[in-house]
């Protein structure tokens, strides 16, 4: 299977062009709005040593206090086919956490899980190298179109999360967004997928999505309301971000 629309890398705002990208995609984005506004309530609290797994380009380091914390990044090789090449990470196998256990006293593993073939191991080795009364804090999508192919194998429903963390002491699993969310990042994608044609006769059909700019404009808008006045349904949520306490 051929992905023909990939998604856009997700890096960190540590230039000025790069708080544009990272800040203005937030218009449109918004699984990446809600995972934000989920890291920035929790990351400014953590202290002592933070492992990333699956960091990509750390996106969201910078949201940790760099006095009391002490960030290390873990992805695998093969990153880099997919535009998250990062000089600061610690390469592993994408299974084994190469860290010994009870190393660290906070966990980040943002939009990894559903790329991960033998997901409970990977939760068994996050809750293995995080000290007693550590906490982590996970998010998964729900509705998000095939991505990163062939590495997107599953999509977790609350149940589901609630077994794959059933070792850890506490868990609270909260849904981001709602079906008003979901129907508008659906628009965008479809807008986004269409601006730029791959065949010669859907050049022909460009004027449409450009003339549908304001329609989408719109819809972003409902949505951004809805995030913010929490109204819609979360049984059909953006993702789910989950906080577990070891």
């Amino acid at each position: 299977m051929v992905e023909s629309f990939r998604p856009v890398s997700n890096d960190p705002p540590d230039s000025f062009a790069g708080k544009l990208k990272f800040y203005g995609r937030m218009v449109l984005d918004l699984q990446m709005l809600t995972v934000y506004r989920d890291m920035k309530k929790t990351l400014p609290h953590f202290k002592g040593m933070v492992l990333d797994v699956g960091c990509g380009r750390s996106p969201y380091a910078f949201l940790l206090d760099a006095v009391r914390t002490q960030y290390v990044g873990i992805d695998i090789a093969d990153a880099k086919r997919f535009d998250y090449d990062n000089s600061r990470i610690v390469p592993f196998n994408g299974l084994n956490i190469p860290f010994e256990s009870e190393t660290f006293d906070g966990v980040i593993c943002t939009e990894v899980l559903e790329h991960v073939h033998h997901y409970q191991a990977l939760v068994d080795e996050i809750y293995r190298v995080m000290k007693k009364g550590s906490s982590a804090l996970i998010t998964v999508p729900w509705s998000a179109r095939n991505h990163y192919v062939p590495y997107d194998y599953f999509r977790y429903t609350p149940s589901g999360l609630t077994a794959m963390f059933s070792r850890f002491s506490a868990v609270s699993i909260t849904t981001r967004g709602s079906d008003i969310a979901c129907i508008a990042n659906k628009l965008t994608v479809l807008w986004a997928r269409h601006l730029v044609p791959r065949t010669l006769w859907n050049w022909l059909f460009v004027p449409f999505w450009i003339a549908g700019t304001p329609l989408l404009l719109c819809s972003a808008t409902i949505a951004h309301l809805s995030l913010l006045l929490y109204f819609g349904s979360t049984d059909d949520p953006l993702g789910y971000t989950i906080l577990v306490t070891k």
